[in-house]
Formats: structure tokens, sequence, C-alpha cells
């Protein structure tokens, strides 16, 4: 999937030892049973669902439930019918923060604005957890607050920025910086980037 990436998108080619790492990174967190939490703003915040989406269902694959899991379930619960076990697909622990519309609006209304990711990473991070950054200029206050409070919680960051990584770069322990300036190409860049690095988590945990 990297070497497709980097066949149509060139501009890769500079990040790729980047986003081995960070597919590497997240495999290990969610082997260790952390999840990932995902922050931006604006198209950055679109982004975080969209990392989400492919990460909690089936991307390019079917993920279906193993008949250990099937088990496993029945167990607990006899009754639940095979429709919902055939109908479920292998899930992946990913949390969107601005998807947390009342938790966000709340926080921003009485107190800090600038924080609202730093109270939901520190309400919800645990150990093993990875924050997922995304910034286009890599300065975002509120993303770097979030990276900072990871930090100081024992969290790794993973940064995904446009050229030169801004301040995000210093906070993050990885950080995928595309060679770009222009925001719009800056975003258009990062969607084959998480989609590759999507594609490697998923390829490590599910066989079909």
């Amino acid at each position: 999937m990297l070497n497709k990436l980097i066949e149509r998108y060139p501009l890769a080619e500079e990040v790729k030892n980047d986003i081995e790492k960070a597919t590497e990174a997240i495999i290990e967190c969610f082997e260790q049973g952390g999840k990932l939490l995902l922050c931006g703003n604006g198209g950055s915040a679109a982004d975080c669902e969209h990392v989400s989406g492919e990460l909690m269902k089936g991307f390019l694959k079917k993920r279906p439930l193993s008949e250990d899991q099937k088990a496993e379930m029945r167990k607990r619960l006899p009754d639940i019918g095979e429709d919902i076990l055939s109908g479920l697909q292998g899930g992946l622990p990913a949390v969107s923060l601005p998807s947390m519309l009342s938790f966000n609006t709340a926080f921003c209304n009485d107190a800090d604005p600038v924080l609202v990711y730093a109270q939901a990473v520190l309400s919800l991070g645990r150990e093993n957890d990875i924050l997922f950054a995304i910034s286009t200029s890599g300065s975002s206050q509120n993303v770097c607050a979030a990276a900072k409070t990871a930090r100081a919680l024992g969290l790794k960051v993973i940064g995904l920025t446009g050229q030169g990584g801004g301040e995000l770069k210093s906070l993050a322990d990885i950080c995928i910086c595309v060679p770009e300036t222009e925001t719009y190409i800056i975003q258009e860049l990062h969607l084959p980037v998480y989609h590759c690095i999507c594609a490697g988590v998923e390829k490590h945990f599910f066989s079909e």
C-alpha cells in the first residue's frame, strides 16, 4: 500500500519512513489494549472522523468475527442471534474528539476553548493510548495543547502536518510533515497518507 501511495503521490517518498513508524506505533498501541484519540480543526476535524471510520469497521477487508469471538459472545449471551454475529465486523478503538459535540460546546462555553482537546485527552487518555494530532500548520493552539497534555500523561503523540511541522513537530514522537505549504494541498496529501496507515494497521489485525 505504501509503495502504491508513493507511485500515485511521489511527494510522499519524503515521509515514507514516518508513515511506517506511525503505522507500527498504532499497531503496537492496539496490541497493548490502547486506543487512538484523534484531534484537529476544520478539514482536519473531518479527517479525524474519516480515520476513525476506517478503523472501527471494515476498510479494505470485510473483517468477519472469528468463530472463537462468536463462541465467547454466545457464552455471555446464549440467545444472541447469528444475524447479529454475522453482521458485525472486527473493529479497532479510534475516538474522534471533534465528534464530542455536547462536551466540546459545553467546555468552550464554560472554560478556555484552547484547552478543549486537552481536557478530552485528560479525561479519556490511558496508558498505551496514542494521540493522533492533525494540523496543516502544525501550530493550532488547541491541537498543540492536547499534544502537550498527552505527553504529560505519558501518551505517545503522532502528528500529521504540512511542511516544517510547526510547533507540533517538536511535541510529537512521530510527525508526518507532508512537503506542501498550501492548506488545501496539504489536506489533499493527508488523506492518502492516513488511508495508507489505516490499510497497514488493518492488514496486521485482519486476514479477510
